[in-house]
């Protein structure tokens, strides 16, 4: 079984969660890609309460762009190293030999995966409380800051700051009932060999989603060659 994490707001009464929320796919099976998949929206839904309750004045389209800041790759990346968890992980040899256990997407899945273990473990009410220890600073930021650029600007200003064109955008494809509609983007950036997929229930949203996509798979190469 896995030891507690010390700076963990939780203490698993079914330490084998916490050992699988740690497991690389690379590492066999069980491994935390399930609860990878339940931790994500968890968090999503954790972190938009937090900031409906926290800022009552505050736009629609502002809790968006917070809300995309907080739960993006490096963030959670970040936090992942704040809890030590790259010494903590089980990976496969490749991944080791690699350095898997300080990568951005490895250690952001982890935290994501912990906290659909948490909830397994403890119901709503504990992972919202983790959720909450885990971003309490960074909550706090947002109040004396202005929102943050959306996922389009940021990219935007990334490649003309790189010296390199602009994305493509395209709609690729819809579904869902017409009142219901999904919409789905690619956000194509040829010189990085980056074609990035995101949705929406708007077309600008399915771009957005496509463009922050894309900014997480530089931002991934990025942390790849340090």
């Amino acid at each position: 079984m896995s030891e507690p994490i010390a700076r963990l707001a939780h203490r698993f009464g079914d330490e084998s969660l916490l050992a699988e929320a740690l497991t690389h796919r690379s590492a066999g099976r069980p491994n935390n890609e399930r609860l990878e998949f339940l931790g994500d929206a968890i968090l999503s839904s954790a972190v938009s309460e937090a900031l409906f309750r926290r800022f009552p004045l505050a736009h629609e389209g502002d809790m968006t762009r917070w809300r995309a800041e907080l739960v993006r790759e490096p963030t959670l990346a970040a936090l992942a190293r704040e809890l030590d968890l790259g010494d903590r992980l089980k990976l496969g040899p490749g991944e080791l030999k690699s350095g898997g256990w300080r990568r951005d997407s490895i250690l952001a899945d982890a935290v994501e995966a912990i906290i659909g273990a948490v909830y397994l473990d403890g119901g709503w009410d504990a992972a919202r409380a983790v959720v909450l220890d885990l971003f309490a600073s960074r909550l706090d930021a947002i109040a004396g800051a202005k929102p943050p650029k959306d996922a389009k600007t940021r990219l935007q200003e990334f490649l003309q700051g790189s010296g390199y064109a602009l994305p493509r955008y395209e709609l690729v494809g819809t579904h869902g009932s017409d009142h219901d509609k999904v919409f789905i983007a690619r956000c194509a950036i040829d010189v990085l060999g980056i074609a990035a997929e995101g949705e929406g229930t708007t077309r600008r949203g399915a771009e957005t989603a496509a463009a922050e996509a894309a900014l997480c798979e530089i931002d991934a190469r990025e942390g790849a060659r340090a």
